[in-house]
Order: C-alpha cells, then sequence, then structure tokens
C-alpha cells in the first residue's frame, strides 16, 4: 500500500512525502467526522458534549480498524490473486461496503449485541450504560488495531461481544459483587462462540478444499495437459519443416522443381473449400496435415467452455443468495422465497450465458492468460457481493453500541432498540475504507500472500466456498464467524496446493481464542476509567 512516498531535501536526508490518495482519505475522514459532530450535538440536543464527542471518536476509530482488519481480510485474496489492485480493491469496497451498510443496513439495532448479557436483573443508571458501550467499542477497536499492525485476521464480532462482557462484568462487580457479575453473562453464547473457533475454519477450509480439488483437476490440470500437448505439435511441426527442408536440399535440380510444383498444387487445394486430403502430392503437405488434424484434435478450450459457466452460474447463484436473504434483507422488498429462488435462477442463467459466450471470444488466444482473466471477472464479482453483504451486516459491529449511545445521550434512557441515523452510516463507512486504505496492508499480506499462493481460481474458490459456508450456517443457524470461515477457506485451497503455511497460522488461531478475553479485559479496564472521569 503505497500511502507515502519519499522526497530528498536539500540536505539530502529523506523526508517523507504524503500522497494524494491518503491526504484524500485523510482530509475526507476529517471533514465527514467533523460535519457529523455537529449534526450530532444538535441531535442530542447538546446532552453531556464532551461524552458525545469522546464516543464519535471511539465509533470512528472502532469503524476505522474494521476496515484495517475485516474489510482487508474480505480484499486480500483479490489483492493476492493479482486481480485487484490496491486502489481497484479501495473502489470496489467504497462501492458495495457503503451501499451495503446504507441501502441495507438496518434502520434499527439491539442495543445489547447477540443477547450476550442480561442487564435487565440490575438497576443500570442511563449513563452506566454509555460507559458500557463506549468502553467496548475502545476495547475492541485497540484490540483490532493490535492485531491489524501484526496482520492478524480476527473477527470483530467476537471482539465487540468481547468488550461488552468485560465492561458489564465490570459494572455488575461495582453494584452487586462477582458472583452476581458473572451471572449476567449468558455462557451458553459464549460456548458458541467458542465452537465457532474450530467449527468455522473446518467447514470454510473442507468446502473450500471440495470446490478448487475440482476446479484444479477439470480446469487448471485439463488446460495445463492441453498447452503441453499444443506446444508438443509446434516443437513437432518445427521439426517437421527441418526435416523436409534437409531432404529437399538433397534432392537434385530436376527432382527439387517437380516437388515444388507438387507443394504449389498442394497449397492451392488447401486453400479450397471441398479439400479432400486424398488430393495431396508431396510428403510435406501429408505430413503437416496430419500435424494440423492432431492439433485441431486437442479441444484446449472445452474446460472454459463447458465447467468454468457452470461454476460461475453456481457461484453467482450463491452471492444473489446472499444478498436476498442477507444483505437485502431489512429492506423489506416483500419478496416471498419463491421468488428470491426464481431470481438466483435467473441471475445464474444469465451468468452461465455471459460466461460461455466470453469463453468463445478468447478462443485462440494463450489460454493461461485466458483462464486468468476469466477466474479474474469472477473474483470480482464474489468479492463485490461478499462486501455489500459484509456492509449491510457486519458495519453493525460498530454501529449498534454507537447508536445505542446516541439514543441514551438524546433520551436519557436506555431503550430496547436504537435508530441508527443515515449520517451515522456514512460517516461509519468512511472511516471503513479509510482504514482499509491505512492500516490495511497487512492483514492484505496475510491473507493474499503469506497463507498461501493465490491465483483468482483459488482466490474465486476461497470466496465462493466462505460465502457458501456463510449462507449455509445463516439458514440452519450455526454459530460461525466469516473471518474465520474465510481463512480456514484460504487454508483448504493451501492444501489443494499443498502450500499452506501452517506456522503462520499458529499465532492466528492463538488470536482468535484470545480476542474475546482480550477484549473483555481491555473493556473493563476502560468502563472503570470512564465512570471515574465522568
Amino acid at each position: 500500500m503505497a500511502d507515502q512516498a519519499v522526497s530528498p531535501n536539500a540536505a539530502g536526508n529523506d523526508i517523507p512525502r504524503v500522497s494524494n490518495t491518503s491526504l484524500f482519505f485523510a482530509l475526507l475522514l476529517i471533514a465527514v467526522s467533523g460535519y457529523f459532530m455537529v449534526w450530532g450535538l444538535d441531535y442530542t440536543n447538546y446532552n453531556h458534549v464532551a461524552l458525545f464527542v469522546l464516543a464519535t471518536l471511539f465509533g470512528i476509530f472502532m469503524a476505522f480498524n474494521i476496515g484495517g482488519n475485516d474489510v482487508a481480510n474480505s480484499f486480500g485474496t483479490s489483492v493476492g490473486a493479482g486481480t485487484l489492485m490496491i486502489k481497484q480493491a479501495l473502489v470496489v469496497a467504497a462501492i458495495f461496503e457503503v451501499s451495503g451498510a446504507v441501502l441495507a443496513g438496518g434502520e434499527v439495532t439491539k442495543t445489547i449485541r447477540k443477547g450476550i448479557v442480561d442487564l435487565s436483573g440490575m438497576t443500570v443508571d442511563p449513563m452506566q450504560f454509555v460507559y458500557i458501550m463506549m468502553a467496548a467499542l475502545l476495547a475492541a477497536a485497540l484490540w483490532l488495531l493490535f492485531a491489524t499492525k501484526k496482520g492478524w485476521p480476527v473477527s470483530t464480532t467476537h471482539s465487540i461481544i468481547g468488550g461488552i462482557v468485560g465492561s458489564s462484568i465490570a459494572l455488575g462487580v461495582v453494584l452487586s459483587g462477582a458472583d452476581a457479575a458473572l451471572s449476567l453473562v449468558h455462557w451458553g453464547q459464549i460456548a458458541s462462540i467458542a465452537v465457532s473457533w474450530v467449527l468455522s475454519p473446518l467447514l470454510g477450509g473442507a468446502v473450500a478444499y471440495l470446490l478448487f480439488f475440482h476446479i484444479k483437476k477439470h480446469i487448471l490440470r485439463y488446460n495445463e495437459e492441453a498447452e503441453q500437448e499444443l506446444k508438443s505439435i509446434k516443437s513437432l511441426k518445427l521439426e517437421h519443416k527441418q526435416t523436409h527442408k534437409q531432404a529437399f536440399e538433397r534432392l537434385s535440380e530436376l527432382q527439387q522443381l517437380a516437388y515444388t510444383n507438387a507443394m504449389v498444387r498442394d497449397a492451392q487445394a488447401l486453400s479450397e473449400a471441398d479439400f479432400q486430403p486424398e488430393e495431396l502430392e508431396s510428403d510435406y503437405y501429408k505430413g503437416l496435415r496430419d500435424i494440423e488434424a492432431r492439433r485441431d484434435n486437442i479441444d484446449a478450450y472445452k474446460a472454459l467452455e463447458n465447467w468454468v459457466p457452470l461454476i460461475a452460474a453456481l457461484g453467482g447463484m450463491i452471492i444473489t443468495s446472499m444478498l436476498l436473504f442477507k444483505g437485502l434483507k431489512n429492506l423489506e422488498l416483500g419478496l416471498s422465497t419463491l421468488n428470491n429462488f426464481m431470481i438466483m435462477i435467473m441471475v445464474g442463467a444469465a451468468i452461465w450465458m455471459a460466461t460461455y459466450i466470453f469463453a468463445k471470444t478468447l478462443k485462440g488466444e494463450d489460454l493461461n492468460r485466458s483462464t486468468f482473466l476469466m477466474f479474474s471477472w469472477m473474483q470480482v464479482f464474489t468479492a463485490s457481493g461478499f462486501a455489500f453483504s459484509h456492509g449491510s451486516n457486519d458495519i453493525a459491529n460498530a454501529i449498534g453500541p454507537f447508536a445505542a449511545i446516541l439514543d441514551v445521550l438524546r433520551t436519557d434512557a436506555v431503550g430496547a432498540q436504537a435508530a441508527v441515523p443515515m449520517v451515522a452510516m456514512v460517516t461509519f463507512g468512511v472511516a471503513l475504507i479509510a482504514g482499509l486504505w491505512f492500516i490495511g496492508k497487512e492483514v492484505i499480506q496475510t491473507v493474499g500472500h503469506d497463507l498461501t499462493a493465490m491465483h483468482p481460481s483459488s482466490g474465486f474458490a476461497a470466496e465462493l466456498a466462505a460465502a457458501t459456508v456463510v449462507m449455509a450456517a445463516s439458514l440452519m443457524g450455526l454459530p460461525v464467524s466469516s473471518t474465520h470461515i474465510l481463512i480456514g477457506a484460504v487454508l483448504g485451497v493451501g492444501m489443494v496446493n499443498r502450500n499452506a503455511n501452517w506456522k503462520l497460522m499458529k499465532p492466528i488461531a492463538l488470536a482468535w481464542v484470545i480476542t474475546l478475553p482480550a477484549a473483555a479485559i481491555i473493556s473493563a479496564i476502560a468502563f472503570l476509567v470512564l465512570r471515574s472521569i465522568f
């Protein structure tokens, strides 16, 4: 991520120069944040101004780090495969992540994420509740920042849940003692999160392994064999020409003349529409005809024309299902289940047709380049759909607690739900993209390069496998993490290629395990500090 350039000064020292892109995002984030604060002060009736300003900074900081970790994790495969450059990934993320958040992010959010704690048994002052959410935001953001700088992709949902648990327990200890505080936590939910640490990467890895195994077997390996055969025929053709040249030179002048006339007649015969192989007179053209026939029998583009359109159609249907059943569910479009399935089938058919025609247009081009190009387009599609769904759902990790804070500051009461103002969605969306640009490099490097080598075909397989598992798990109510699923999918691809970096996976897995307790500890400390200051 080239966010800095270097220019020499007069003394010969190197002075870092901020790039125009970095300057643009910095100024945009400052401008949007400033506007939101002005709007928010009026929205909250200038109640608790200092708390509002601090909470806004915590919320934007959280969204910034979600962009640096979670969004970077989502686009790591595309960048690592060479499908997208970082600036192109930024554009795609900006469009689809923010669109997902703004269009389908939901009008309300529950004030306590995932029902992980129950504060109904205690008399909680509204300001105490604000401190809980502020501490949770700060703790989750700090943990995400630490993990991001290490290049570890971690779950933002687990981070914010850990933050809420930690600050809630701290409040419970203050009000009722340690035993009562621990009883606030729904430990069954914590157990389901622990299950997701194992279940998510296993499911992601298994699906990605099966998908990429078949892609490699039926497409990549077939293309490699076809390419080798074409190269062999090309060499054979060259050898045939050299052999006949040498033989021609050994002929007498009269024989050369007769052979040349025969070759001229053969060349003329080959150009005629009703040509028959039996018409050939010269050994040269007879041999050349056999070589050409052998080449014609190699259907080099068979895999791209038969298998790729089917896989693309399947991918399109799965991504469409994510959008219909998850990404757009909050819009209440009034579509029945049958309507949704019909839309999925139509999208799949359209993608199959478009991909098949695209493969036909590439016939005659370099086979490896054609394969790269087709899977690149497919990967952009899956990445865009994943980004929209991610923006519509996971940005609530930052918006949810902050919306609850805004509601309390405005009404001086704790409600069961809190409205999510559109301006907050836009502000946090901008912070998300800024985080991707400024600090997403390490996580992109981990996901796109360090865990395993990426090609558009393997990146597509990983993204599609992750989308499939996320969708299936949502329908079945299984506790999974999209981050953990994608990492498992990347490792599944690496297992097929036998180049998975298990050594790097050890600190990442450890980070997954300690995410919740680490965020909880930081949040508890932050809560006590906030409570003592305000």
